[in-house]
């Protein structure tokens, strides 16, 4: 049989059990609240996003390294050290330079780096190389501005006149790419 109780104690009960219940509601809302806030402080990546060389900060953002306006696939702790002497960005300021390259990646990063440099950045043919090249794309030489990747049995990275040849392993270029992109910024 149940228990008979007066209308007062039963809204006693009542208001007592609705405090305890919205107590309990408000400290399970300020611990999700931390929770979340914390989740993103524990293990931040905000370290391994980040890296420094030299003076210059890169950030990692969408799978590439950025500083400023400039994006690279490898930062420069992990492209290969090669010795050259290179001119640096302003010799590409403001002119049209021309690319050649054997490996897509590497062009695409290249002209997109050098766009924010340059006045335009063209794909082109070499002259004089029995190359069959496409229809509207020019055939340049070294009195132009011009770079050349090509796949190659050794690492390179040269200057002679207005033409850098960047050449290498296939699985190389892209890093070579890198390193001559860090060399005329400054940046390596």
């Amino acid at each position: 049989m149940k228990k008979l109780i007066s209308k007062s104690e039963r809204e006693k009960r009542t208001k007592k059990n609705q405090i305890t219940m919205g107590l309990i509601l408000v400290f399970l809302m300020i611990l999700s609240v931390l929770g979340f806030a914390l989740q993103g402080n524990i293990g931040n990546k905000e370290d391994k996003d980040k890296m420094v060389y030299d003076e210059f900060e890169f950030t990692y953002i969408n799978g590439f390294w950025r500083i400023g306006d400039f994006a690279f696939i490898y930062n420069p702790e992990q492209v290969p050290e090669i010795g050259f002497a290179l001119k640096d960005a302003t010799f590409y300021q403001g002119l049209p330079t021309y690319v050649y390259s054997e490996n897509s990646e590497s062009k695409t990063e290249l002209k997109v780096n050098l766009a924010l440099i340059a006045e335009e950045v063209q794909e082109a043919c070499i002259d004089k190389e029995e190359i069959e090249c496409p229809e509207g794309i020019p055939m340049k030489t070294c009195e132009d501005h011009f770079i050349i990747i090509r796949e190659g049995n050794i690492s390179l990275i040269k200057q002679e006149n207005n033409c850098v040849y960047i050449e290498g392993p296939e699985e190389e270029l892209l890093k070579l790419t890198d390193q001559f992109l860090f060399k005329i910024l400054g940046i390596k």
